[in-house]
């Protein structure tokens, strides 16, 4: 269950407080003393005490869509919410961490929940994704959420689909976690993890988890939509790659005609499927089994031309771009073959790959920047904390034996000169019986450690957050 927490420093001290968001999910749970709410990869059982019909009935209540939001702090508005993937959010104090609100995104406008990764303008306009699914199959459906609210505006009033896509195939539309931003573009990436919809519909009544209809199938290529996000259009150009799969950008930006794409890829889309309790119980070498076969996630850089001109021939690579070997080529049928650069060096593989990347957003997101910071994966979560320099392939890490670190969250110093003048937060846990989990605190610039809060008491391994300032 979805549990919040937050770190408060003021005058050079800091305090902690968590508390489990009320959602209906865990009050369902908690009432019941079990797991009672169907969640992604995990199957509510009928209540063996009811009787054969009413254990029937119990199939069709739990098709319900859960509401326990337990991915990531989103702001809408001016307020704060914790979302997930469905159509469920809420809206909660970020001060008691009290639970405010349940948001239905349905109640608002035609889609089937949204990302837990928005992306903000500097004035409060905040762009998300989200799915609709009919009769007739589903679109990918681009959302905008005006900044401002009146004074009987409610929660999301105003939001508007922008651009409607329609999937490869419309009973198999892709699974995405995040999308790009520029400053004029919203990039979306359909890849080849697909959601089987005739599958996920019956999964609970087969008795089958919601994660057993999302497949990864390479026989697809990885196609990229670029939409122009003040008109809605979507640009006639068609872009393609080999299979990755990814989760989360690190940035895009627009240089020459171009839309430059940077998010971190996996060649193999199976890691969806690793990631089940049955493997993470094991232990020793059991366990280093199931991260040997793990999917690596590296950072990588893409070109996305947004001019294509017919009298170009083929074969030509159409990037102008000389600071980067990202390649665009034009195919014969017309469409473009995007090839990546790396944006690292070979010592970024010992450690795992790099994931839940993060940038100085507010004053880079959409622009042209340098460095950027992550988890290195050298276990099955993140075991050390990563930056590069994307120019040089430069990279410092923070690493401590035992200790696993979550996202890095960059905030900028105050008046700052440089891209990479502020602190890194991450909260670091382990298993250690002698070691409290902590705030760690990194100097952004050199890496650095400034300081530690200790925290004594357990706190699980998280996803995501966001830094708040008063």
């Amino acid at each position: 269950m979805a549990l919040l927490h937050r770190f408060q420093m003021e005058n050079g001290t800091v305090t902690y407080k968590s508390k489990f968001l009320q959602s209906d999910a865990c009050v369902a749970n908690s009432r019941h003393n079990r797991i009672v709410v169907s969640e992604f990869g995990t199957l509510a059982m009928p209540d063996p005490c009811k009787s054969i019909f009413g254990r029937f009935l119990s199939w069709f209540e739990m098709l319900r869509p859960t509401d326990n939001a337990n991915v990531n702090y989103v702001v809408y508005k001016g307020d704060y919410y914790v979302s997930t993937e469905t159509t469920y959010m809420h809206k909660v104090d970020p001060e008691t961490l009290e639970t405010k609100e349940k948001v239905d995104w349905s109640r608002f406008i035609a889609v089937n929940g949204a990302t837990a990764h928005p992306q903000y303008e500097s004035d409060g306009t905040v762009y998300n994704m989200g799915n609709s699914y009919g009769k007739h199959g589903s679109t990918y459906n681009i959302i905008r959420i005006p900044p401002q609210k009146s004074s009987c505006d409610n929660t999301l009033q105003g939001a508007k689909v922008l651009c409607s896509i329609a999937p490869a195939e419309k009973l198999k539309p892709s699974y995405y976690h995040s999308f790009g931003m520029s400053e004029n573009y919203v990039i979306f990436i359909e890849q080849p993890i697909k959601m089987d919809l005739r599958k996920i519909m019956t999964s609970m009544l087969l008795g089958k988890p919601i994660a057993d209809g999302i497949n990864w199938e390479p026989q697809y290529k990885t196609h990229f939509y670029v939409v122009n996000k003040h008109t809605g259009e979507l640009l006639p150009g068609q872009f393609y790659s080999k299979p990755f799969v990814t989760f989360h950008q690190i940035n895009a930006f627009e240089d020459q005609g171009c839309v430059v794409l940077d998010i971190c890829c996996q060649d193999d889309g199976t890691s969806l499927r690793i990631y089940q309790l049955q493997n993470l119980r094991k232990a020793g070498a059991g366990l280093d089994q199931i991260y040997n076969s793990l999917p690596k996630a590296f950072p990588r850089r893409f070109v996305l031309p947004l001019n294509v001109d017919s009298s170009v021939p083929v074969g030509q690579n159409l990037s102008p771009l000389s600071y980067t070997s990202a390649s665009a080529v034009k195919e014969v049928d017309g469409t473009v073959w995007c090839m990546p650069e790396n944006l690292h060096s070979a010592d970024l593989e010992e450690l795992g790959g790099l994931e839940f990347p993060q940038i100085n957003y507010s004053q880079y997101n959409g622009k042209k920047y340098r460095f950027f910071y992550g988890c290195g994966f050298g276990h099955l979560v993140g075991d050390s904390l990563i930056k590069i320099d994307i120019e040089t392939k430069a990279m410092k890490t923070w690493r401590k034996e035992g200790f696993y670190p979550s996202e890095p969250v960059f905030v900028p110093a105050p008046d700052a000169s440089t891209e990479d003048s502020g602190v890194i937060l991450s909260v670091v846990v382990t298993p250690l019986q002698n070691q409290n989990t902590f705030l760690l605190i990194l100097d952004a610039e050199t890496f650095s450690e400034l300081g530690r809060a200790e925290v004594p008491v357990q706190i699980p391994y998280g996803f995501h957050g966001i830094f708040i300032q008063h």
